[in-house]
This record gives C-alpha cells, sequence and structure tokens, in this order.
C-alpha cells in the first residue's frame, strides 16, 4: 500500500464541473473522490486549494457553506486559500469599465506545497487533480529534486470535466479525466454537522 497526497486546484475542478454538468456536482465530498480515485491506497492528505469569492454575496454564501461542511465531514481535507485580484477591464468597443477579479496565488501554493512535500519525503505518491499546465515547472521540479535525493515520488494527474493539458500529459504519462461516475459517487451528505451541533445543507442552486 503506498503512501498518496492529494493536490486540488479548486478553481480549475469547479469550472470544469460547472461547464460540463452546470451545479449538480459541486457538493463534492474531496476525500472520497480520491478514495475511489486510488483504493488501495492510503490517503496521508488531501489539499484543496482555493480562494475566498469576493463581491458576490449569493456566491459568497454557498462557497462558505461548501467549506464548512467539507471540513465538517472530512477533517482530512486542509483547505488552502490564496485570493482574489480587482482588476480594471474596459471594452474596447463602447469604454465602458468594470471591476472584474482574478484568482491568484492557487498555482503557487500548490507548486510550494507539491515541491515541499517531495524534499520531505512526504508520500509515495503525488495525485494532482488539476489541468493547469503552469504547475509544470513545480512537476519537472519534483522529478529532479527526487533523482539528486535518490528517491521516487510517483505523480499523477486526474483532469476536470471539460479540462486537459498535453503539458501535464507529457509530463505525467499517469494521466486520466475524471469519470462522471466516480463525481456522482463522491457527493456530501445533502446536510452535514459539524462537532458544535451547526448543520450546513446542500445549496438549492446546487441540486
Amino acid at each position: 500500500m503506498a503512501g498518496i497526497i492529494a493536490y486540488i486546484d479548486g478553481f480549475n475542478l469547479y469550472h470544469g464541473l460547472r461547464e460540463r454538468y452546470r451545479h449538480r456536482y459541486l457538493w463534492l465530498d474531496l476525500a472520497r473522490l480520491v478514495q475511489r480515485l486510488r483504493p488501495n491506497d492510503e490517503i496521508l492528505a488531501v489539499r484543496y486549494f482555493t480562494a475566498a469569492v469576493r463581491n458576490d454575496p449569493p456566491a459568497e454564501g454557498r462557497q462558505r457553506i461548501y467549506l464548512e461542511a467539507l471540513k465538517a465531514h472530512r477533517p482530512e481535507v486542509q483547505v488552502v486559500l490564496g485570493r482574489y485580484q480587482s482588476r480594471q477591464r474596459t471594452c474596447h468597443s463602447c469604454g465602458a469599465t468594470w471591476t472584474a477579479y482574478e484568482e491568484k496565488e492557487t498555482d503557487v501554493n500548490i507548486a510550494v506545497s507539491l515541491v515541499a512535500d517531495a524534499a520531505a519525503r512526504a508520500a509515495d505518491i503525488a495525485l494532482l487533480i488539476s489541468a493547469d499546465s503552469d504547475l509544470c515547472p513545480a512537476v519537472r521540479t519534483v522529478r529532479e529534486l527526487t533523482d539528486r535525493m535518490g528517491t521516487k515520488m510517483g505523480l499523477i494527474a486526474a483532469f476536470p470535466p471539460r479540462r486537459n493539458s498535453n503539458e501535464l500529459k507529457a509530463l505525467i504519462p499517469a494521466s486520466f479525466q475524471l469519470a462522471q461516475v466516480d463525481i456522482r459517487n463522491s457527493q456530501l451528505p445533502d446536510e452535514v454537522t459539524d462537532a458544535d451541533g451547526r448543520r450546513y445543507r446542500r445549496p438549492d442552486k446546487w441540486r
């Protein structure tokens, strides 16, 4: 049995799920998903990298409920928060301006965690749930680092729906697309209760 750490790109996964299935599978039990993908491995950690939604109160509320439910039901899931950065956008046709928000730090946080775990020999296998090619330098660094150390960390990439990366495929031959059956059978209970008795219900929009 191999020890495995999962690194989940929340932004990449969320948008892939929404584009393919709309809101149906957003109430996702991340630890259960990893268990289904690697049933014969020991899960050492599940790290979920995301950022707090800004300037959209309903979406902020749904995200907060989800993260609280996830932590209550699966304490082994570690939520690592990046940030959203505001940027002014201008329409080239009409000149209108608006404020857009871009997620920052997620790929950096994943990269740092992945390389640090490789250096610490923290796991036999790293499961990367993302199709972000910006992670390729971190993957190459892990390979070079483990070669110098005389150790090995197996790398697996699981691409979210509607997401693909030829660059990651070239670096990680053990790559595949997440299957609907695994996503569908990895949902949290409709209501989750934490240790203090607080209840978190699946948002109606996510049914």
